[in-house]
């Protein structure tokens, strides 16, 4: 019985029913039933409820399957290629990445129509059954630092910044699950404006060699460092540091005490660009860090800020219960800095020609065998034993989620 059938017998059998006595009610109940198919309860809430409209409701054609399986595998390929960014950041990165697709995978010109029309929410939906998530939580290892409190301010504004220059900066430790002993950490820097990450691994967070760590990030920068907010560790919160700031004309500040909001920034880029690659093992030989620092100053530098397109809270508004955040259009560091106009023409230059000739999908596979490497020289007597060593070692086991109220 088509619908239109039944919703005319509805509209016949209705105003019988409502005037209808009790005991004739359950016959025309009954029959109703019968005729449609109406589980019993279903029936009785149609004919106790409101009168049939004059006109049938509207019949919710589903619409033809737009995207063919391979248009989602090629997705789900660029998908892989990114370090599984959430859907917003996949389809920017489908779009930047368009010349290396169309030379990897042959695209016709159906194929491609498809990959540029495809929705974030469809991309959600096409790749849904390939997505799991992996949630793991461990303490870190900061120190509080109880020198220079007064010498430097602790930061009270919203980063509300401009231009480039002003960075949040962490450490990550890689002790497994000892703390004991000397084991290597990555030094994290991320600038608000552009999001610009850079990274370097030092063994032990002495004030020197963090320092040093640094000093090798500002010079790599494609901008003037101005800013270096951190939290009160003890690498940090030091006379080394502040003479650093003070020689180079970098502002110092720091978050508050056993506030971690305060450094939302960073706290973040720890988890994507540090945690979900390298994981949770302990590295405590010079070989290792020297294999981090391998990765993150040649690689892993030029796919995250070349390539990888990150968004940014563009405001938000409170309605009732609810807070509202919007954001703006997913754009990689590279095109944030190239739209500030204040790079440093010699290394804008230099970065310029080095993406010209970079292919995304060989950085990748560059990365994971790096990791490979990495991995093997993990100390596997320290280690978290909470989750299997294949999830937690492999950066593509951790899926990135819908953005928090912060950039990513």
């Amino acid at each position: 019985m088509s619908g239109r059938s039944k919703w005319d017998y509805f509209k016949a059998i209705y105003a019988r029913y409502q005037q209808a006595p009790k005991a004739m009610k359950a016959m025309i109940l009954d029959e109703f039933c019968r005729v449609c198919g109406y589980h019993r309860k279903y029936a009785i809430r149609k004919l106790a409820g409101p009168p049939p409209k004059h006109t049938p409701p509207r019949r919710h054609r589903r619409k033809p399957v737009a995207y063919s399986a391979t248009m989602v595998g090629i997705l789900q390929a660029v998908w892989e290629a990114a370090g599984y960014p959430w859907s917003v950041r996949l389809k920017a990165v489908v779009v930047d990445w368009m010349p290396w697709i169309h030379t990897r995978f042959a695209l016709s010109a159906d194929l491609e129509r498809q990959l540029r029309a495809i929705s974030a929410r469809q991309i959600d939906r096409r790749l849904g059954p390939r997505k799991r998530r992996l949630k793991t939580r461990l303490y870190g290892r900061t120190k509080p630092g109880t020198l220079l409190k007064h010498q430097i301010p602790i930061r009270t504004d919203h980063w509300d910044v401009t231009t480039p220059g002003f960075t949040e900066v962490d450490t990550v430790s890689h002790s497994g699950n000892s703390g004991d002993g000397l084991f290597a950490y990555t030094v994290n820097q991320t600038d608000i404006h552009t999001t610009w990450v850079e990274s370097r691994a030092v063994l032990g967070k002495g004030e020197a060699g963090v320092v040093a760590a640094l000093d090798g990030m500002a010079q790599a920068l494609p901008f003037v460092l101005k800013g270096l907010d951190s939290d009160n560790g003890s690498e940090f919160i030091n006379w080394h540091l502040l003479r650093y700031c003070q020689r180079h004309h970098i502002q110092p500040s720091r978050s508050r005490p056993y506030k971690k909001d305060d450094n939302a920034h960073i706290e973040q880029k720890n988890w994507t660009h540090v945690r979900k690659l390298v994981g949770w093992d302990r590295y405590d030989t010079p070989a290792a860090v020297a294999a981090l620092n391998d990765l993150y100053q040649n690689e892993l530098r030029l796919y995250v800020n070349l390539f990888l397109p990150s968004v940014k809270l563009k405001g938000k508004h409170r309605v009732g219960s609810k807070l509202i955040r919007r954001y703006e259009a997913p754009k990689t560091p590279w095109q944030r800095v190239l739209d500030s106009g204040l790079g440093d023409p010699q290394k804008i230059a230099a970065l310029q020609q080095v993406r010209a000739t970079l292919d995304p999908f060989t950085l990748s596979t560059t990365i994971e065998h790096k990791l490979e490497t990495i991995w093997a020289m993990a100390n596997r007597r320290h280690r978290p034993t909470a989750q299997p060593q294949n999830e937690i070692n492999r950066p593509h086991a951790r899926l990135e989620a819908a953005p928090p109220g912060r950039s990513s």
